[in-house]
Parts: structure tokens; sequence; C-alpha cells
């Protein structure tokens, strides 16, 4: 993971990754809040970072970027060798009402020269697009591009606004052509009729199908819409949540077979706290065309070490309820069940860091989910599974020793749903890694989130009014996180200045 902070926790902005001919990793970042450089970092496995040279700084005054430089593009050239850097400027004079897209190119993905050919910069115009004399915002949104070739032509994605609509629902994707001489505006390639703005936008291809991405302020997520056309008409699935609240700036690179999504991740909902690139997931679809979120397929090179279940320590109950029962009845299941109140089963997990997977299974009515980092007293991270509603939530469940009048923490930091079965049973899978936390029920992620309050204490199960089993699970020892200041000595640092090197 990496979170690049320096004077203050949350300075990484909207990102993007291009993945080189080697397999390495590059991401580009934004740093708020002054938005004047941005940044660069390698990776060879997409979890650990290394810092490299900056990538672009503001222009000098006078300069069509003199002021900030927002969300970038990164991408092999259409013609010719090397790389082109498609982004977002702003320039001092305009007092940040236009905003502009420009170019930038380099050979080796380290070393960057504004270039700004096919009518670059260029801004939003009428009539497709919000202008200066139809600006009910007085800000004109026109940025976040995103370069797509189609049918060997190329075009480029912008979060822009429509030239028409009621002013808080105008967000759209726009798309501009590169013709011989320019890029030439065309209509939007979608207007939802709901958003303010559709952030960070992307398309990709999977299956014959294509696919929009977007990162909506309203509520802090990222949603999709999907064509048989690139420019077809785009429309939404009953829930085109991509990924749940917290989860933002998405976006999509191909590595390989697999189809790689990276964002930032804030906490708390509330955008001036710790921000962190957490570790990719993957993207597939299923029969019905529906996008699916999968773990990382890098999380199995990490194992060191598998314990089956019934090399597991026992669960042992930490709340005392005498109502509670606990039965191992074979080496590969466990039963738990409790009539009245609650029970928290707890075990001390093998390391830190860990893959805890196997089958949880319920029986009638009741509540139950899993526990994290979870003291004596019960204190810790809770996820509950409603098998009734087909909610998942994580959730911060404790003593708040700082307030005796108020001497409780009760904290949804994350909710999604999931389909339910009529066997009341689902596959699991939770990632626990530095502080980052991931859930998958029936292979699809779930839970995906980044929390700072506890970080010890065992692990287990809960249960309340229910009878629940465990059965074939498997924990998988994974190593901590790399340190991104590890390796910060300048002198290692200088050498490491080269194209394509990694930490």
């Amino acid at each position: 993971m990496y979170s690049g902070s320096g004077f203050s926790n949350w300075e990484i902005g909207d990102v993007d990754v291009f993945i080189d001919e080697k397999g390495v990793h590059h991401l580009f970042h934004l740093i708020i809040p002054n938005h004047d450089y941005i940044a660069h970092a390698v990776s060879k496995d997409g979890l650990s970072w290394k810092r490299v040279k900056n990538a672009l700084f503001v222009g000098d005054p006078g300069e069509w970027d003199d002021d900030m430089l927002w969300t970038m593009h990164i991408s092999k050239k259409s013609e010719g060798e090397g790389y082109e850097m498609y982004y977002t400027g702003l320039k001092r004079q305009d007092k940040g009402i236009e905003q502009k897209v420009g170019r930038a190119v380099s050979t080796d993905l380290i070393n960057w020269k504004k270039e700004n050919l096919y009518g670059l910069p260029f801004k939003s115009e009428a009539p497709h697009y919000e202008g200066k004399n139809n600006n009910p915002r007085e800000w004109i949104s026109f940025r976040d591009p995103f370069k797509y070739q189609y049918k060997n032509e190329d075009y480029l994605l912008i979060c822009a606004r429509s030239a028409s609509g009621p002013t808080y629902r105008r967000g759209c994707i726009g798309v501009a052509k590169r013709e011989q001489e320019s890029y030439v505006l065309q209509k939007p390639l979608h207007i939802p009729y709901v958003y303010d703005d559709v952030e960070c936008p992307c398309v990709f291809e999977i299956k014959g199908s294509h696919y929009l991405l977007g990162s909506i302020r309203e509520d802090i997520k990222v949603r999709y819409w999907s064509s048989s056309e690139f420019k077809g008409e785009y429309s939404a699935f009953h829930n085109n949540v991509l990924l749940p609240q917290g989860n933002y700036a998405a976006r999509v690179v191909k590595d390989g077979k697999h189809f790689l999504l990276y964002n930032f991740y804030f906490a708390d909902g509330n955008v001036n706290t710790h921000r962190v690139i957490p570790p990719p997931k993957e993207l597939e679809t299923d029969k019905s065309g529906r996008l699916l979120l999968k773990s990382y397929y890098y999380w199995e090179k990490l194992y060191q070490k598998t314990i089956l279940q019934k090399d597991l320590p026992l669960p042992l109950p930490i709340l005392g309820n005498p109502t509670a029962e606990f039965v191992q009845e074979n080496e590969n299941k466990w039963r738990f069940g409790c009539r009245s109140g609650y029970e928290i089963y707890g075990f001390e997990k093998p390391s830190s860091d860990f893959v805890w997977e196997g089958t949880l299974s319920v029986e009638g009515m009741g509540k139950t989910g899993f526990v994290i980092e979870c003291d004596k007293e019960g204190t810790g991270y809770y996820i509950s599974i409603d098998f009734m509603n087909g909610f998942v939530q994580f959730r911060a469940w404790g003593f708040n020793e700082k307030d005796v009048k108020n001497n409780f923490i009760f904290e949804n930091i994350q909710t999604n749903q999931f389909e339910i079965g009529e066997e009341k049973q689902i596959s699991f899978k939770i990632i626990r890694y530095g502080n980052y936390y991931e859930l998958s029920i029936n292979d699809i992620v779930k839970l995906t989130l980044l929390d700072f309050k506890y970080n010890e204490g065992k692990i287990g199960i809960y249960v309340c009014s229910a009878v629940i089993s465990i059965s074939d699970s498997k924990i998988h020892v994974i190593p901590e996180p790399e340190n991104e200041y590890a390796a910060s000595d300048p002198e290692k640092y200088n050498n490491e200045l080269q194209p394509n090197s990694v930490v």
C-alpha cells in the first residue's frame, strides 16, 4: 500500500497507473492541497511502492497551467515510440473558473516534457458543453482526461458538464476525437442526468461490451455503466456501485489477461483524512454482463504458510454468555450457538497479516459475522453478515475510554449488498494487510477499506440468537506491508532513478 504522506497524511489526490513492458507498475498521482506537481511511484507487485522522480510541475507564470495540475492519464503514444500523459491544468489568471486539458510526453516514463500538439490545451465549449455564456455554477468542469483508442482512432474522455438541464444534474462524460490537426469535441458519451460531476472517467472493453466508470462526489462511490458499443447508449444495472463508499478516483489498467482496478481510499467519509492507495482489485463479468470485483491474483504469491482449520487454536468465548455453546463437530467444522444475546468466540491469529477463507453456514434466524482485532472486552472490528436482507457491514464497535457519558464506539464504516442463496451459506475470504481489510463473499469483493482504530487482538466469529458453523477454513500467513519510507536513503534513491527501476 502507499500513502505518499509527508507533512500531512492526506496528500494523495487522483491516481492513474500504467504497467510497462517489464511488468512494473507506475503510479502517478496528484499532490493536494497545492496541486503543484504530479508525483510518480513504482512497484513490482502493485502492493509495495517506491517514490521516484516527480513527473510534472506547474508551468511558469503566464503559462496555461501555472496555477494547478489536476488528474492525468498515461498511455503509449499512438504514433511512434514513447508515452504520453494527458492532464488537467489551471491558470492563475482564470481564478479556477476554467479547466483545460493538455499533454506531456516521455521516452522512459521517468522524464516528462510538455508538448501540446493536436490543438491542445483545449477547453469546454458550446454547443454540447458549458461555456462562459452558459455556466450557472460560475466555474466550468472540464478535467480528468482518459485516452481511449478505438478502431485505430484516439478519443479523450473528460469529466464535463452538459450544456442544458438542471444545474446540479449536468455532470456527464464528455468525449473529444482526435482529427488530423486537433481534438474535436463531440456530444457527450454519456449523461446520467443525476450527478453534478462524473469524475475520473475511464472506459474499457470486456467480452465485447464497453464499460464506463465514474467517481461520484455525492455519495463518494465508484459507479459504472455498460453498452454493447463504445458510442452506444450506456445503461445501469439495478445496482451499479462498483466500489463502496470511501473508495474514489478509480482507473482500470490491463495486466496481461487481468483488468486491475486502482483507486485511493479516505477514511471517515472526510476527504481531508488519511488517504491511501489500497491494493488493486480485478474486474470480471457475470453471465448478465455485470461487473464483478475480484481479489487481486497476486495475493496467492505472498502466502508463506497455510494453516488448516484442524490446526488452528479452538475459539474461546469472550463475553461469557451462559446461553452460548461451541461444539467441534469434526476436525474441519466448528459449530456455534447462542440462544439469547451475543457471544463472541475468538482465537489468536497466527500472524498480524493473513488471508482467512472458508465456509460460513447459518441455521434459522439470528445474527452472525466475524470479528477482527478483538480484545478481552469485545472491542474491535465487526463484519456483520445479514443473511435475511443481504447486507454486509464493516463496523468499529467497542469501549470509548475518552468519553464517560458516551462510553461506546459504534461506527458503521462501510456497507454493501450481497446476493442471498436459499441455502444460507457463503464462502468467505477475509484479507488483513496492515490497516487494509477486504472481504469477499462467494469470490466477489464486497468490502474494501482501510481503518486505523484497532491493530491488535483476536479473530473469530460472533453469534446472536442463532446457530452457525465454520467449515473447511484455512488461514494463509502473508508478510507485513513494506514501509514506503524504509528505503528513503538519498544516495540509494538517486541510484534508482533509472527507467523501469523498482526497489
